[in-house]
């Protein structure tokens, strides 16, 4: 298991405080907005409200019921001393930051019932929620896991059978309508679902946590922004059954042209998991993500922005730079027709060779201005893919400073308009080095 020096070693050191001027002052760099953590620095320790901390004894009700107190006062920081906190779904309040202390392991039971929706059938609950919140703080050298391992083996089994269908299960922290979020050097392991998913939150930051769970979880992703605005992604290490990190957009908000927008991911570690992804669902339309200085090893994927008819919208202003992988497959994925496939998968479908133009509407994918800079990356298989629909074509992309190495072929460009290669390099073993069809490609001829 690598530890965070490992992480710390690999990035350049950007220092995110628990000082509510530094937390402002880095979301005012990253995206224009201001925030501030909660104003009371009273501690509230669960093992004062009747929190045993044996790993044994159920100690949700003495969680909530510091949570509770900790919200009534107007805010402060709940504490969790070193041990395990064996417990069900628990329920934050604003102005509060949620602590857990090194050796703090706050331990999900990891049974069905106690994560049910008793509104839905068929429905769960996360073991962290927060909604309607602002100002809401997750920290601390502890640890919050899912216990996942009595989820995983069923919807394993269900994804074989169906490919691309997600067995109804809990996430781990599901943080919705909240503004001024922060999550911060925790490890965050063992999720049924997702691990953590901000949604329609405004200005999050996630800074130096690490996420990990076993390769072959389905589902399991790691950092989910879905439908959010002013967010950081920084200095994390994230290993994952499914995307490491995924932005979504799955539906439209109400007074804003883009629902997922103003989003930078840097001086990150993928480990094992299916790379950096925006979609599948990009109907509320995603702009303004910046990736840079991260480094991906053993990945299902590199760069991948992925969508389909029926789940599209438009994706736009996307900078990607000072990327080194190792052992990716492949390097970069611009789809839109996603398949939901992963490598696990007994049959691997793919986009058709032959299509028909079909009539463009509001849930077409629309992919425009991308710019990749500064890429090297060797594939276990093929260098990459950018393929648009014949309705609508992937425009105005911009690959330069890229050395790919791919084992089998090359990069297939399909479906595009002004895609322009400045100083790239595709070294494969079968096949020409770019196979382009029915795309209008700068670059390729000079070399």
């Amino acid at each position: 298991m690598k530890t965070r020096s490992y992480l710390q070693a690999k990035q350049k050191p950007i220092i995110i405080t628990l000082a509510s001027t530094l937390f402002s002052a880095t979301l005012a760099i990253v995206s224009g907005c201001t925030s501030a953590s909660p104003a009371s620095t009273k501690v509230f320790d669960v093992r004062q409200f009747g929190a045993i901390g044996d790993g044994k004894s159920l100690d949700t009700a003495a969680i909530q019921r510091t949570l509770d107190e900790c919200g009534n006062d107007g805010g402060g920081i709940v504490c969790f001393p070193a041990g395990k906190y064996l417990s069900k779904a628990i329920f934050l309040h604003s102005r509060t930051t949620l602590q857990l202390d090194a050796g703090a392991v706050l331990q999900a039971t990891g049974e069905r019932a106690d994560f049910e929706n008793p509104e839905k059938t068929n429905s769960f609950i996360a073991f962290v929620n927060g909604s309607n919140l602002h100002d809401v703080v997750i920290t601390g050298r502890g640890t919050i896991d899912g216990a996942g391992g009595r989820w995983w083996g069923p919807a394993e089994e269900a994804r074989r059978k169906t490919p691309g269908y997600v067995l109804p299960r809990p996430c781990m922290i599901v943080l919705s309508n909240c503004i001024n979020v922060r999550v911060q050097d925790v490890t965050l392991q063992n999720s049924p679902l997702t691990h953590l998913a901000p949604t329609t939150c405004e200005n999050v930051v996630v800074s130096n946590v690490i996420v990990q769970t076993p390769g072959w979880t389905p589902n399991t992703d790691a950092i989910d922004p879905i439908n959010c605005k002013n967010v950081l992604i920084t200095q994390c290490r994230v290993e994952a059954g499914d995307d490491n990190i995924s932005i979504k957009s799955n539906q439209t908000i109400p007074g804003r042209a883009f629902a997922s927008e103003n989003i930078t991911v840097t001086d990150c570690v993928f480990l094992h998991g299916h790379g950096m992804s925006i979609g599948a669902s990009t109907v509320g339309g995603v702009r303004n993500v910046t990736v840079r200085n991260c480094t991906f090893k053993d990945t299902e994927n590199g760069i991948r922005i992925k969508s389909q008819r029926g789940r599209g919208g438009t994706v736009e202003n996307i900078r990607v730079s000072d990327i080194t992988m190792v052992n990716v497959d492949p390097a970069v994925t611009f789809t839109c027709y996603y398949m939901t496939n992963s490598a696990r998968d007994p049959v691997q479908r793919s986009a058709p060779e032959h299509d028909t133009v079909q009539p463009v509407n509001e849930t077409t994918p629309i992919f425009r201005n991308i710019c990749v800079s500064n890429l090297t990356a060797t594939c276990q298989r093929s260098a990459g893919i950018i393929i648009g629909l014949p309705e609508s074509e992937i425009s105005d992309v911009v690959l330069e400073n890229v050395i790919i190495r791919a084992a089998t072929t090359g990069l297939t460009i399909k479906n595009t308009k002004g895609v322009q290669l400045k100083n790239v390099t595709v070294i494969n073993k079968k096949g020409p080095p770019f196979i382009v069809d029915n795309a209008q490609v700068e670059g390729i001829e000079s070399r």
